[in-house]
């Protein structure tokens, strides 16, 4: 009887070492990498007019999905095509004031006394196109990455918010931000840490943002970090 018991328990391991046999061979040769991603970034000015300039920290939001494309068989070559949500505000000295008849743009001048605020806002729907390239397989985790690619986004809401001591307004859904905002981007790194810039191809504001008779030609440059997750 305790022959029959051993028996029994060799057939049982060994039956169980060929299940786990099977399954440490079973790998996903269909996989994808990095369907959502979320973003941290500093916000930037470039191309401003002569006078306009940052002030304190400008900070953006991003958080989305992305549909990865294989284009190769090995996988490691793709296609990236998502939808996606971000915010970013800019903290500067263009004062920004609103009439019965249109939007009227300065530059702090001292006037206003202390301005212990001054930001205009934007809220956009993204959709990034990335051409990926990446050292992943189905079983690695933590791979080097190098992502270029095009974002383009429309603007669904902006405010701008003015605190000083002789005015405070709150101003949104001003007519003269461009709804619909472009630029090329690129993530690159290790891991989970890793490198974003966005580079904006056309201006913030339309040609109606006029500041001393000329164009407000502002264009965003956001620089962070990118979190990517499967």
């Amino acid at each position: 009887m305790r022959l029959y018991y051993c028996l029994l328990l060799f057939c049982l391991l060994t039956n169980f070492s060929g299940a786990q046999d099977s399954l440490s061979v079973d790998i996903d040769d269909r996989y994808r990498e990095d369907q959502f991603y979320a973003s941290i970034t500093y916000n930037l000015l470039s191309n401003n007019p002569n006078g306009v300039s940052q002030s304190d920290f400008s900070t953006g939001f991003h958080f989305g999905f992305i549909r990865d494309m294989p284009i190769n068989q090995k996988r490691n070559w793709s296609i990236g095509i998502g939808l996606g949500v971000s915010s970013n505000s800019y903290n500067q000295n263009l004062i920004i004031t609103e009439t019965s008849e249109n939007v009227n743009f300065s530059i702090d001048d001292g006037s206003l006394g202390n301005i212990t605020k001054n930001k205009f806002t934007t809220y956009l729907i993204d959709v990034p196109f990335e051409f990926r390239w990446r050292t992943s397989d189905a079983e690695t985790y933590k791979f080097w990455r190098i992502y270029p690619g095009f974002k383009l986004s429309y603007l669904v809401y902006n405010s701008s918010k003015l605190k000083s001591d002789l005015l405070n307004t709150n101003i949104s859904n001003i007519g003269a931000f461009n709804k619909l905002q472009y630029g090329l981007t690129l993530s690159a790194g290790y891991g989970t840490w890793n490198f974003q810039i966005y580079y904006g191809l056309n201006s913030i504001f339309d040609n109606t943002a006029q500041l001393n008779s000329q164009s407000i030609d502002s264009r965003a440059v956001k620089v962070g970090i990118m979190f990517y997750i499967l």
